[in-house]
């Protein structure tokens, strides 16, 4: 196999480099533990305890309390006073907003205009008259339907104040309120 001149120097590296990987392995392996491979005993379990025993002081045992000492409980509570800075974006803190005059705003001491009253609910139909009685009219609220005359009360609430050829005037008993009602074509049955 002919090895041109670049092919070379490829080569060379990579036998320099497979030499210092097997030095490396070779000191890691001669090195390894040094205390593992020392002549010391094996020691026991109750040996090894009792050695660790001497290293933890008595005073722990002596000072261990199990009374709660609620004085020095709240000695080390302290209120966490918050920044105004987000500890999860990496900005500076908004700068204080800028302390704006303030106006004296005078309200009037009027009390507010009460609602107006409901809108009657009634619709006029028709009326029918005969001579020698008075004006009848016809009004419905939903599927109820009322016959009245002038003066009558509808519903229990509602007072027919004045019947026309167009319109009826119709009183709100409840509410004080009169409303005209024009006068409207029933809807087609069918």
């Amino acid at each position: 196999m002919k090895i041109g001149a670049e092919e070379k120097n490829k080569v060379r590296v990579m036998v320099a480099c497979l030499a210092l990987a097997l030095l490396a392995v070779i000191y890691w392996m001669r090195s390894g533990n040094p205390g593992s491979a020392s002549a010391s005993p094996p020691q026991t379990a109750a040996a090894a305890a009792a050695a660790a025993r001497k290293n933890v002081p008595q005073v722990r045992e002596i000072t261990l309390d199990p009374t709660l000492r609620t004085d020095l409980l709240l000695a080390s509570q302290a209120k966490y006073e918050g920044g105004k800075r987000n500890i999860f974006r990496m900005e500076d803190p908004p700068p204080p907003p800028i302390p704006t005059p303030v106006t004296q705003v005078v309200r009037s001491t009027e009390p507010p205009p009460p609602p107006p009253p409901p809108p009657i609910n009634l619709k006029f139909y028709g009326f029918s008259s005969k001579p020698g009685e008075p004006k009848k009219i016809f009004l419905a609220e939903g599927e109820e339907i009322f016959v009245a005359k002038e003066g009558d009360i509808i519903n229990r609430r509602y007072k027919i104040v004045q019947i026309n050829a167009t319109s009826v005037m119709v009183e709100d008993m409840m509410n004080n309120n009169k409303q005209p009602i024009p006068l409207t074509t029933p809807p087609p049955t069918g």
